[in-house]
């Protein structure tokens, strides 16, 4: 259902560019789009070919020292069962033991390494999860970064040659959010109001010294 989804989403999400002057691939617009999604539409499946797509960035992004040496390992189906049992997902939002039942993740995308992490390396690993997650955006789905998950676990379950450095989910939001305009003074912590998700931003004023 993804693809035909994905198919029919597009020009609704960005418009159709024969009728306008504007870019469809505004990185603005992507970036807006682009939001933490702790809670996902299960109708909306997500299918290997979808997520090599989202993986496929990474041979067109830079790498520190052109050393090229994250990994990637595709989970959908059956196996996501295996991660879903071993990330934590909504660290600011205990109470509410995220996802709901009903909204979990249809896929991952598990980036591992094949060297011991150095800077250069968490650098790599930062653009390319950035990158994946607008891919994911663009093609009308979302995502959400994953650094709370048991790593061995994880990494015996999938079989992995690799350690694992981070959990990407993939699938469509079912979740409404806000950015709201803060203080660099004021709590950075994200909340929920009314089904709502408030992601509170700095503005630039405030970041420019």
């Amino acid at each position: 259902m993804a693809d035909n989804y994905l198919e029919n989403r597009y020009e609704e999400v960005f418009g159709n560019p024969k009728k306008t002057h504007k870019s469809t691939f505004s990185l603005d617009r992507l970036l807006e789009k682009n939001r933490s999604v702790r809670g996902y539409n299960r109708d909306v499946m997500v299918s290997d070919e979808v997520l090599r797509r989202i993986v496929a960035v990474n041979t067109k992004i830079p790498s520190a020292r052109n050393q090229q040496a994250l990994r990637f390992r595709i989970v959908t189906g059956d196996n996501t069962n295996k991660v879903l049992k071993n990330i934590k997902m909504g660290g600011a939002l205990p109470e509410l033991h995220l996802p709901f039942e009903g909204t979990e993740p249809p896929a991952y995308i598990i980036v591992c390494a094949d060297k011991e992490p150095d800077p250069c390396l968490y650098t790599d690993l930062g653009i390319s999860l950035q990158s994946m997650l607008l891919k994911a955006v663009e093609i009308g789905l979302n995502g959400l970064i994953i650094f709370a998950f048991n790593e061995k676990v994880i990494r015996e379950e999938l079989n992995l040659p690799y350690r694992a450095l981070a959990v990407l989910a993939i699938g469509k939001s079912a979740e409404k959010f806000e950015l709201v305009r803060i203080a660099p003074d004021d709590s950075h912590k994200y909340y929920r109001n009314d089904g709502v998700h408030y992601v509170p931003k700095i503005g630039v004023e405030d970041l420019i010294i």
